[in-house]
């Protein structure tokens, strides 16, 4: 038997346990095809920046993995959450950032800071169908506050600095439900809530309501704010800028005639994001604009071919982009909504256009900057739910785990938690 002096053993003890601390030094979230819950993987980022905890993202290393100081309690959350991770040892953390900092690679570090304050605008009243994004937040264990014009008018947006918009018709006109659904209950009740609204802050019609709703938000985003909206709140929000100070709404939706010649008369420079498009003026029809490209007869897309691709931007360039397109897939499984996608003719020039199916004229997924802050549309109603309809049940995110086109939505989530710079356009 050899025998060891207790000054060895002291040492042989101390070097174990510096190559154990070493070796526990950070937690490697990845981003990739190894991830077993991607969407879950958000919430745990945000869990750990709320505990002061700055997280690196690794903008295209692995799909836009997490690197963050390694404690026993992130480690343990991701056990409860069912994420996967690394504990990786210093060696290996400065390695990769290495690699990432190499001006040769495509990659970059960018660091997370602040814990986003998020709010979502979405009416108060129960209405026959889900959102994606509150679906998701709630998923992913991201908290939210609910909001809506009561409170837009009441100047709590500077509280925020991450807006949902839920599908909503800025316009005015209920979504131009009236058509298929001006019998229903839940319809009527939303009309009635919409009008007494109104009322209430002094305004004769509900356009007009959403039309001080859209100003405020664009004081938001001009101050700094960052806006995400989806489905029909992303065209009707740029229609009801361009009609300021018009009557775009028939008699059964606001009790007297559109104006004569409005058409004509709509300000393509007040919207974030579209030009030159023409309204649709039949009520009877389920659409607000050219803009959406849901009803062209000449779309032949169907659930099979129905895809888009993401761009690739250069991340140490384009961070801001770079970030909104972080994903595992570059090729997104498509989905409809009141307004699906967006006729690449109509989107302005300067609009940085993330992901489209060029082979059809769409886009489905841009981004722009406004003031001091930033903005972004996506197409579509459910990413998991290919034509998802009134009173459908809202779709089970366990089933949808590691969802591409749910990532885009949870990319936006965090980005203002990112210290960064506004890029040109």
């Amino acid at each position: 038997m050899y025998r060891f002096s207790r000054t060895f053993l002291l040492l042989l003890f101390l070097l174990l346990g510096i190559n154990i601390v070493s070796r526990a030094a950070y937690l490697l979230i990845p981003m990739d095809e190894t991830q077993t819950n991607h969407l879950k993987a958000y919430g745990i980022a945000f869990w750990v920046l709320e505990r002061d905890v700055e997280i690196s993202w690794l903008l295209n290393y692995r799909g836009g993995s997490y690197l963050m100081p390694h404690h026993a309690m992130f480690e343990k959350e991701c056990k409860l959450r069912n994420v996967s991770y690394q504990v990786i040892a210093d060696v290996q953390a400065h390695a990769i950032l290495s690699e990432i900092a190499d001006p040769g690679k495509n990659m970059d570090e960018m660091k997370l800071q602040k814990v986003p304050r998020i709010a979502v605008y979405s009416p108060k009243n129960k209405l026959p169908w889900d959102d994606a994004v509150t679906l998701v937040l709630t998923y992913a264990e991201i908290p939210y506050d609910v909001i809506y014009d009561d409170d837009v008018l009441g100047e709590v947006l500077p509280m925020y600095d991450w807006l949902h918009l839920h599908h909503e018709d800025f316009t005015g006109q209920f979504g131009k439900f009236w058509a298929r659904y001006r019998h229903f209950p839940w319809y009527q009740e939303d009309v009635r809530s919409q009008q007494e609204t109104a009322e209430r802050h002094g305004f004769q019609k509900v356009s007009q309501l959403k039309l001080a709703v859209v100003k405020k938000i664009r004081e938001f985003v001009a101050g700094g704010g960052y806006m995400f909206a989806m489905c029909s709140a992303t065209d009707s929000y740029d229609i009801a800028l361009s009609a300021d100070g018009l009557d775009i709404c028939d008699v059964m939706f606001d009790g007297d005639p559109m104006g004569a010649g409005h058409p004509k008369m709509l300000n393509y420079d007040n919207c974030f994001a579209f030009t030159d498009f023409q309204l649709s003026t039949n009520p009877q029809e389920y659409e607000i604009s050219n803009v959406d490209v849901t009803n062209y007869r000449s779309r032949s897309i169907n659930e099979s071919n129905d895809v888009f691709s993401l761009f690739d931007f250069s991340a140490k360039w384009d961070p801001v982009p770079t970030m909104l397109t972080q994903n595992h897939e570059k090729l997104i499984k498509g989905f409809m909504g009141q307004t699906t996608a967006f006729n690449k003719d109509l989107v302005k020039s300067e609009v940085i256009v993330l992901g489209d199916n060029i082979a059809f004229n769409e886009d489905r997924y841009i981004h722009g900057s406004f003031g001091n802050g930033f903005w972004t549309f996506f197409g579509g109603h459910d990413p998991e739910d290919y034509q998802h309809l009134v009173g459908d049940p809202p779709t089970e995110l366990d089933m949808f785990p590691n969802s591409p086109g749910y990532r885009l939505i949870l990319n936006n989530v965090l980005f203002p938690a990112a210290k960064k710079k506004k890029q040109k356009t």
